[in-house]
């Protein structure tokens, strides 16, 4: 079967079973094709949430369809690949936090949507890169310690003085792969394109950028963007996405080496599978981590 073939047949099963397919902006172009709904991660789950299909398919990683079943346990909601885990998200776990907060009971905890259900269980407020400064400006509490990226935690506390942030050691292993080095590497070799970084890269990388923003905001960004020349620190799949989108424009990897191998396990055959019900991975939550775990997620939507 070609591509075409296989997309076809895709989308002749969602209609037929009555499926919804979301695809995290980090995947493949024929992957994208096929979704119902493509962007960031909370923004997909908003977008399920809203639908009548009983079934969704989430073409990204664990947290994200974890999120999905958070925001509609009504529907049978399949992670289309189930070796697609999030390092970031695993890397702290409920009983390191509750001991944190041990350490520091007067401080508010705010997740980062990439964060597992387990962990938003015991945190005050989840946050997405785009709605981090604006949640973390509106909280009457000060003290924020801020888990689990501590590149995003410093570029919201670097704009918040008045705010006294904890951070701990956690962050996003693709994006820490670009240095302050690699920026000027490529800057050498494209002096005139605006540099757009995603907040979870290291400090002294943000410190060059033109813009920074989710995912979706550097892609909006060079989309209105009069300028015709971009360097893009994130994943490379926004790269090509963008020179798609943007064909009188020219875009360049901030580094090659910028490539989620979870976000690449998902293929057009997982897709296809899940489709026809023979593949990807149920997700269940029981109704009491769901349930904690839609807390923290409501008093985000609740602060804007």
């Amino acid at each position: 079967m070609s591509i075409r073939d296989i997309q076809n047949e895709i989308i002749r099963l969602k209609k037929e079973k009555d499926i919804c397919i979301l695809a995290h902006c980090y995947q493949s172009p024929e992957i994208l094709e096929v979704a119902d709904f493509t962007g960031d991660s909370f923004a997909l789950s908003v977008s399920a949430s809203k639908v009548e299909n009983k079934t969704v398919i989430m073409c990204g990683v664990r947290f994200m369809a974890e999120t999905c079943k958070i925001l509609s346990p009504e529907k049978t909601v399949i992670l289309s690949n189930s070796i697609a885990g999030c390092p970031m998200a695993e890397m702290m776990d409920k009983e390191l936090i509750e001991q944190v907060k041990k350490q520091y009971p007067d401080y508010t905890v705010v997740a980062y949507i990439n964060t597992t259900s387990e962990l938003k269980t015991v945190c005050d407020v989840c946050v997405t890169s785009s709605s981090a400064l604006k949640i973390c400006s509106k909280l009457e509490n000060d003290n924020i310690l801020f888990i689990p990226d501590c590149n995003l935690g410093d570029w919201i506390a670097k704009q918040l003085p008045e705010k006294n942030f904890k951070l701990l050691n956690g962050g996003c292993p693709t994006h820490a792969r670009m240095t302050e080095e690699t920026v000027k590497k490529a800057k050498a070799l494209h002096p005139d394109a605006l540099l757009l970084v995603h907040p979870e890269c290291q400090p002294e990388v943000v410190a060059h950028a033109d813009y920074v923003g989710s995912t979706t905001g550097i892609m909006n960004f060079a989309e209105k963007s009069e300028e015709k020349e971009f360097i893009i620190g994130t994943e490379n799949s926004i790269v090509t996405h963008l020179q798609m989108s943007c064909p009188g424009k020219d875009f360049y990897p901030l580094s090659k080496d910028c490539i989620c191998s979870n976000m690449k396990a998902t293929s057009l055959i997982d897709v296809l599978n899940c489709c026809k019900g023979v593949g990807g991975e149920e997700i269940n939550l029981d109704e009491e981590t769901r349930v904690k775990a839609k807390a923290c997620i409501d008093k985000m939507i609740e602060l804007g």
